[in-house]
């Protein structure tokens, strides 16, 4: 590979779409851990990051498409998936079978219940993705809102399959599910709200996108530590020591932001989401 070509190893995750799996893979043990699952097979793991991968893929390709004639618009994960795209849909073949199989043939029955939900979830996003694609100067909040809505969705929903006391409804009126989507979602805009007060002329749009992230960010770090402080039994303080530490991540990169290039303000963001779990794994072996 020419020189000018090759990409530094730490972005090689966000180009090969592998960061989102990640995340969802590390914070579906965090769930499982939470909620004292006492069966939790690989296959969930496996079928979680597989879907996630083949979604993620399947967005950056459909934006590659719809982008690649401007090249002005196009960022490096676009212009990466265009480049590779028949590296991406033969995987993306080789995914979704796999995928598949491991849910008719290793996931419990209960998971067909929420697919068609989870299905009506996506199909709603890439709409929108289609939609935000048309619109060059405004944050795609609705977006941003539904992907981090269906992230924690299949996030917590691959443990709370394992849950069999529990209804969905359980689920989505947990104070976990609650907090980790708002994680999700803020995350998820982080990069579009900095990319457009990095856009803006005037003060008072930069002022706007500022504290529509630093507000909702500052909020969910008070709830977390509130919700972790109110846990007599101390069974989810390490849940929400993550979450309080995934906001504050946030919080601080925001401030820092000006540093770094946007491509490594994408990694950065993920960062912010996995070394929450590693403070979640040492406040678990921590005495209670």
């Amino acid at each position: 590979m020419p020189a000018a070509d090759r990409k530094p190893l730490w972005l090689l995750p966000n180009l090969l779409s592998l960061d989102a799996p990640l995340v969802a893979m590390a914070w579906l043990y965090v769930f499982a851990k939470t909620w004292r699952l006492g069966y939790h097979p690989w296959e969930a793991y496996a079928s979680l990051g597989l879907g996630v991968w083949i979604i993620y893929v399947s967005d950056r390709l459909l934006d590659a498409s719809l982008l690649h004639s401007d090249s002005e618009r196009m960022e490096e994960r676009h212009r990466f998936h265009w480049q590779h795209r028949k590296f991406f849909r033969t995987g993306l073949a080789i995914a979704v079978v796999m995928a598949v199989g491991l849910v008719v043939l290793r996931m419990p029955m209960a998971i067909y219940k929420h697919l068609l939900l989870g299905g009506v979830m996506v199909a709603g996003f890439f709409g929108l993705a289609m939609l935000a694609s048309q619109e060059t100067r405004e944050v795609p909040h609705a977006k941003n809102i539904l992907a981090g809505l269906t992230f924690a969705f299949g996030t917590a929903m691959t443990a709370h399959l394992y849950r069999y006391e529990y209804d969905i409804y359980d689920m989505f009126g947990s104070r976990e599910f609650v907090c980790f989507a708002v994680l999700c979602i803020l995350n998820i805009s982080a990069i579009d709200l900095w990319e457009h007060a990095a856009r803006a002329s005037d003060r008072e749009t930069r002022a706007s996108d500022e504290l529509a992230l630093t507000l909702p960010l500052i909020l969910l770090g008070a709830a977390s530590l509130a919700y972790a402080l109110l846990d007599a039994e101390h069974g989810t303080r390490p849940f929400f020591y993550a979450i309080l530490t995934g906001a504050g991540l946030l919080y601080a990169l925001n401030r820092i932001r000006a540093r770094f290039r946007m491509e490594t303000l994408r990694v950065l963001a993920d960062v912010a989401l996995l070394v929450p779990v590693l403070v979640f794994l040492a406040a678990s072996q921590s005495p209670r």
